[in-house]
């Protein structure tokens, strides 16, 4: 049964930056939040898209024909198979929308790296 959830809220608790947490499911996709600063890593998600949606702060994401600024309330969806970097000057709280398959850096494994278990983590 679904149950009421504040993605503002919840990405206000974290503690972990770039490490996205889980807070709802939709067919076969997750919902997902984040507390973000600095600059993450290049990266791609061959096979899905990705959507970021700012609940706080602004969120820039560089790609490599472009860059896209967001801002509070502003949503972008990365196509799939773009290789993009999020990045935010101030601490930044955004939720995602990715397919249940989506891996966190794509091929790319880094520090920031976080399996889908780490992301289904209690907050």
């Amino acid at each position: 049964m679904s149950s009421v959830v504040s993605p503002r809220d919840i990405a206000a608790t974290l503690t972990e930056l770039w490490s996205p947490r889980v807070v709802a499911e939709l067919d076969d996709s997750f919902i997902k939040v984040a507390k973000v600063r600095g600059t993450f890593t290049w990266h791609s998600h061959d096979d899905e898209d990705e959507l970021f949606y700012v609940l706080k702060g602004s969120l820039r994401i560089e790609m490599q024909d472009r860059t896209v600024v967001l801002n509070e309330g502003d949503t972008f969806v990365v196509p799939k198979g773009v290789r993009h970097n999020p990045i935010a000057d101030e601490e930044c709280h955004v939720m995602l929308i990715e397919r249940k398959t989506t891996a966190h850096t794509g091929k790319e494994v880094t520090p920031q790296t976080r399996s889908i278990a780490e992301q289904l983590r209690p907050v």
